[in-house]
């Protein structure tokens, strides 16, 4: 099989990926062999590369993965072969802990993540688990459905977290492929959006989707925001979502890693007035599976710019650089 892979932590310029000739795997007990067709390009995996999180190395990144079931290993019952699945970030759990016994499992302790601690999607092939893999609707395309695993998915538990009421105002800080999906769940549920992203391109869009108003990061919005997510790579966000929050507003941070520290918090002009910030934490396989239920209800749309797996470096650049309109998604090869 043929794949990208990452075998040091480098700067996403340098081109780091590295195709190769892998044999294909088999699956063991209770796990599924997945025929890829597509996998979404996430800044996770930024991430991994850069070294703000550290993956197995080798590793075959990608976590939102589209295929076909070509294998069983023994004792596997949910899916046939040809079964069209998805795989998302959350690979593993010990299913046994508080966290997991609490539907909390995106907290355990033994937390394995796809394309991170085991091989993903950026190949031909990959494994899962058959209790960590989804069906996908039928109205989606394998490119729209790919960025639904992740971007979706934990923009959806991002959405939860902000525990807002219908008529009230949520502003988006970012506005690429999580960004994109969610403000049409939130208008969806009847919340009014603003979206603050420095891309002129990425604004008519965000109106196009539903947003009231669009500006930039530092804009003042017509009013005060009940609740906030950051979806951006950078520390300077957190002050400037925070002073356009109204009392007793949420912050809700949706990236896993910050390229640069969040600046020092004036008190007093940021904190006061029991305004909260709250981190996410990796995903549960319910938010997966809720989400996918959803987004075929509303319909979402997915914006998709496709890539072939041999392009998967100038992806990730362009991603870097937010030149990627909604979601990047690998074609694979068969």
């Amino acid at each position: 099989m043929k794949a990208m892979v990452l075998k040091e932590i480098s700067s996403v310029e340098r081109e780091p990926l590295e195709l190769v000739e892998m044999e294909k795997p088999l699956p063991n007990s209770g796990e599924v062999l997945v025929r890829v067709s597509a996998c979404g390009v996430c800044h996770t995996e930024l991430d991994e590369i850069e070294g703000r999180i550290h993956p197995r190395l080798p590793i075959v990144l990608g976590h939102e993965i589209i295929g076909k079931v070509e294998a069983l290993g023994p004792g596997v019952k949910r899916f046939r072969l040809g079964d069209r699945v998805g795989i998302a970030w959350i690979h593993s759990t010990c299913g046994k802990c508080h966290f997991c016994q609490k539907e909390n499992e995106n907290l355990c302790e033994s937390f394995k993540a796809t394309g991170c601690d085991r091989d993903g999607g950026y190949g031909q092939y990959t494994l899962v688990l058959e209790d960590f893999a989804y069906l996908i609707p039928e109205r989606f395309s394998d490119a729209e459905a790919a960025p639904l695993l992740c971007a979706g998915a934990i923009g959806y538990r991002d959405l939860r977290l902000c525990s807002m009421e219908k008529g009230e105002v949520l502003g988006l800080f970012g506005f690429g492929a999580s960004a994109h999906i969610v403000i049409q769940v939130a208008t969806y549920w009847g919340y009014e959006v603003f979206v603050f992203t420095r891309s002129e391109e990425h604004r008519k869009l965000a109106k196009r989707l539903g947003a009231s108003w669009a500006g930039g990061p530092q804009d003042k919005p017509p009013k005060k925001l009940r609740c906030a997510i950051d979806f951006t790579p950078v520390g300077e966000t957190v002050p400037l979502a925070l002073n356009v929050l109204q009392k007793g507003g949420r912050l809700v941070i949706a990236v896993i890693r910050k390229r640069n520290p969040i600046p020092a918090l004036d008190y007093a002009q940021l904190l006061w007035d029991e305004k909260e910030i709250k981190s996410v934490a990796n995903i549960t396989r319910k938010d997966v599976s809720d989400f996918l239920l959803l987004a075929a209800r509303i319909p979402v749309s997915s914006e998709v710019q496709e890539f072939e797996l041999k392009e998967a470096n100038r992806a990730l650049l362009l991603l870097k650089q937010g030149k990627i309109q909604g979601a990047g998604v690998l074609r694979i090869p068969n």
